[in-house]
């Protein structure tokens, strides 16, 4: 329960780790599952298999926190847009433009379409140790829809980003459908057992202050009120990728627990502007292409300078983004022994 207690701003002489994408390509046992299920999709809606890479890394590694086998767009895939995974290419999704395409959306859907993710909770929930806080998620609304509305991955948003000054009306309609589609999956997800919900808005950091506060401030603040008006008790961790100083506009202005950071944040920038200015636990941030292909003397200068910057914080250890898929495991095991045997000074 450590990291649950951490995120509630307690304090312990060893910082909990976990890592974002830490069930994934990297590991072996994955792979060998992957193999039998080549769908992307149907191995997220397959409860026990989910479930089982769900464990993995805890398995493996005895982190203090599972976070749920799933992906942030399995929630356009269930308002009713086509949605699949293409190998060697990535997510592909028919194209929304439109207002009137919006009209056949069906964020009603959510409880029935995506029923096996909350199965998958229900028996993780009954697998896992008990020290090991289950965390489940969401994408939040503009990181969603830059793949609504670019139809996949885009190298430099430029559609989505027009469309959202040009057609207002339109992006403002598919931004609200996104929030109630959000507020109502990590609903789900909390009453099905999970124990702390984080939301990644993974491309914030494409945007200008103002539209960043239109399009990643505001409707992250309006699903995160929602969230601690259902469920008041539940620790929300916040990830606005490549947010830089307007973590800062976001920090001041959403009452959440925790702010995740990338590893282009200066740490004693972060634990003097955010983490006490505005009393915010911190996760972050080891580079992940570091843990990837550095030298171990390498990683271990970066992992003891992170913890040594939190130093005496409430601070959850975490990388800059998620596990690259050729990350050696004996890195990664490397670093939750470095994290394990680090000790602070209070």
């Amino acid at each position: 329960m450590k990291l649950l207690k951490t995120l509630k701003k307690e304090k312990f002489s060893t910082p909990p780790i976990w890592f974002m994408r830490q069930a994934g390509r990297y590991l072996p046992e994955y792979r060998e599952i992957r193999l039998k299920k080549e769908n992307f999709l149907d191995l997220c809606y397959n409860p026990k298999l989910a479930a089982k890479i769900t464990l993995q890394p805890i398995d493996r590694f005895n982190l203090d926190g599972a976070i749920l086998f799933s992906d942030i767009l399995v929630i356009p895939d269930a308002l009713g847009i086509k949605t699949e995974f293409i190998k060697n290419h990535g997510p592909k999704l028919q194209p929304i433009t439109e207002k009137k395409e919006l009209d056949s959306l069906d964020f009603n859907n959510i409880e029935n379409y995506l029923n096996p993710v909350f199965e998958t909770i229900d028996i993780v929930k009954s697998k896992k140790p008990k020290e090991t806080n289950l965390i489940g998620f969401s994408g939040s609304p503009w990181t969603i829809a830059t793949y609504i509305v670019e139809g996949g991955s885009s190298k430099n948003f430029e559609k989505i980003r027009s469309i959202a000054i040009k057609e207002e009306d339109f992006f403002q309609k598919l931004i609200n459908i996104l929030i109630e589609s959000i507020v109502t999956y990590l609903s789900f997800q909390i009453k099905a057992g999970v124990e702390i919900v984080k939301l990644f808005d993974s491309w914030a950091g494409i945007l200008p202050e103002n539209q960043f506060n239109k399009w990643v401030l505001e409707p992250n603040k309006k699903i995160i009120k929602r969230i601690k008006e259902l469920y008041p008790d539940i620790p929300v961790i916040l990830f606005t990728k490549n947010a830089g100083v307007l973590n800062q506009n976001i920090c001041q202005n959403i009452d959440f627990e925790c702010l995740a950071i990338d590893q282009n944040l200066p740490k004693i920038w972060v634990k003097n502007n955010i983490q006490k200015k505005y009393n915010k636990v911190i996760q972050g941030n080891l580079d992940n292409i570091l843990l990837c292909y550095g030298s171990r003397e390498e990683i271990k200068n970066e992992v003891l300078d992170i913890l040594d910057s939190f130093n005496g914080e409430s601070f959850v250890f975490n990388l800059g983004h998620g596990i690259l898929k050729d990350t050696p495991v004996e890195n990664v095991e490397y670093v939750v022994n470095l994290v394990r045997n680090y000790k602070n000074s209070f």
